[in-house]
């Protein structure tokens, strides 16, 4: 496909804007006349080359008045030995706003556009330095909340998805082709082999099955999980948020009732990103401002995607927890057992429907990594166990259930020996959905709503 931006030059601020932080701050452009651009505001001193892949030391200086806005380092990448393919030129100034934001604008001033959101690795994939997985492989790898998550974007990046799906488009070409050579020339080849043509179907659709089936995986390592620890006033569940987070973040009183609000942390567990909220105990109660937080506490555990029903061992499962149970178990749910260092757990009686049980003392300690385990037990996102190079996000997993679709279609297509005409109707469909994937076969639309999700310097 064409895109009709890829004449103009583009520059855009490449790090993070912190006020008054950052040592460093990029300015990348991408173009055509992205040295050009470079030449009329940098001034570099002595005779130093203006080479390709050259780190160059000067000043960049406003083209009229010639005064200095920054000492900086100049990176030179010439086409196609860059991230774009194209002429691409990084000023490398101080950190912080002023300084790259100066720079920025006399980059605008000599000509460039500003960049859209993910312009440059549009413009990567539009010069066939990037496929579509790999290109959605750097957001997530940008936007990574674990070093797992981190680890997979990379893998996608290395080509780990679009090797097999490009090998399975082929597979598919190569049948298509068999099929349509008979229904052309069946005078002049042998007969079509049809078990061979089912065996090799049978093939390729156990292969899109099995990366399918990374597709919760995926989403686990890119959206994170949402857990609620909810239950009644005091029975530690503050103190189990400070035992897990290994930090402070709520207070913990003997008074029943002092969380009046939900308290949040953010974990990694297993290499899950995991959302903690600490929510206040749930209670009838007349304290409009309490009243306010059980609500709260029942809004979250009703949108969590697991629940941490803390109960007091010392009290036992109690008339009030009973009633809690009811409004939370229909989620995926934990039964968290604290205060064990006070009472025996095993005489707290609570209901068969509840799988999974832990045993804590959360002001000692004790429990979390039990804890921690239950929780990736209860997921099953197998995450220890399953090929760690692939976890394909929503995009993905669409396409290949619509190749998937095509080629049961066409196995039963061949069960009800219809003509070949019909083999090739769905066939054709599946190497549509899989060339979607790595971006052979896509729309000018879906291209613009995979790049508008990226930061604006990438």
């Amino acid at each position: 496909m064409t895109y009709e931006g890829l004449g103009t030059t583009i520059a855009a601020i490449a790090t993070a804007i912190v006020p008054q932080q950052g040592s460093v701050g990029i300015v990348r452009v991408s173009g055509m006349e992205s040295l050009a651009i470079a030449q009329a505001l940098f001034h570099a001193p002595g005779k130093q080359v203006w080479d390709s892949h050259r780190i160059l030391y000067g000043y960049i200086r406003h083209p009229q008045t010639q005064q200095v806005v920054d000492e900086a380092l100049l990176l030179i990448m010439q086409a196609p030995r860059s991230y774009t393919r194209e002429d691409v030129v990084e000023f490398h100034c101080h950190g912080g706003i002023m300084a790259v934001q100066q720079i920025l604008q006399l980059c605008l001033m000599q000509g460039a556009k500003l960049a859209q959101p993910g312009e440059f690795t549009l413009r990567a994939f539009l010069n066939g330095r990037l496929d579509l997985t790999q290109a959605e492989s750097i957001a997530d790898l940008v936007g990574a909340r674990s070093p797992q998550a981190a680890q997979t974007a990379l893998a996608g990046l290395q080509g780990k998805l679009a090797h097999p799906i490009r090998y399975l488009r082929a597979k598919c070409l190569d049948i298509l082709a068999e099929i349509e050579a008979r229904i052309d020339f069946e005078e002049d080849l042998p007969p079509l082999d049809c078990s061979e043509i089912i065996t090799q179907l049978a093939e390729v659709l156990a292969q899109v099955t099995q990366i399918l089936a990374t597709a919760d995986r995926g989403e686990l390592l890119r959206s994170g999980l949402k857990v609620a620890i909810v239950g009644r006033p005091n029975v530690g569940k503050s103190s189990l948020l400070n035992a897990w987070s290994r930090s402070d973040r709520a207070i913990v009183t003997d008074l029943p009732g002092t969380t009046r609000d939900v308290v949040e942390s953010q974990l990694v567990v297993g290499g899950i990103p995991i959302q903690v909220l600490d929510t206040a105990g749930i209670r009838a109660t007349e304290d409009q401002v309490e009243k306010i937080g059980v609500e709260r506490s029942q809004a979250c555990a009703a949108a969590a995607d697991l629940v941490l029903l803390t109960i007091d061992a010392t009290a036992g499962w109690t008339a009030a927890d009973a009633e809690i149970y009811q409004q939370v178990q229909h989620r995926p749910l934990i039964l968290v057992i604290n205060k064990i260092d006070l009472a025996l757990a095993e005489a707290v009686k609570y209901p068969d429907s509840i799988s999974y049980v832990v045993t804590t003392a959360a002001a000692k300690h004790q429990g979390i990594e039990d804890l921690e385990n239950a929780i990736l037990t209860t997921v099953q996102t197998g995450i220890h166990s399953a090929n760690t190079d692939l976890a394909i996000n929503q995009r993905q997993a669409a396409a290949l259930i619509r190749a998937k679709a095509s080629l049961e279609q066409v196995q039963d297509t061949i069960a009800q020996q219809l003509p070949l005409d019909f083999w090739t109707i769905d066939l054709r469909g599946a190497i549509q959905s899989l060339g979607e994937i790595t971006g052979e076969e896509v729309t000018e639309s879906v291209l613009d709503r995979i790049f508008s999700r990226f930061c604006i310097g990438k």
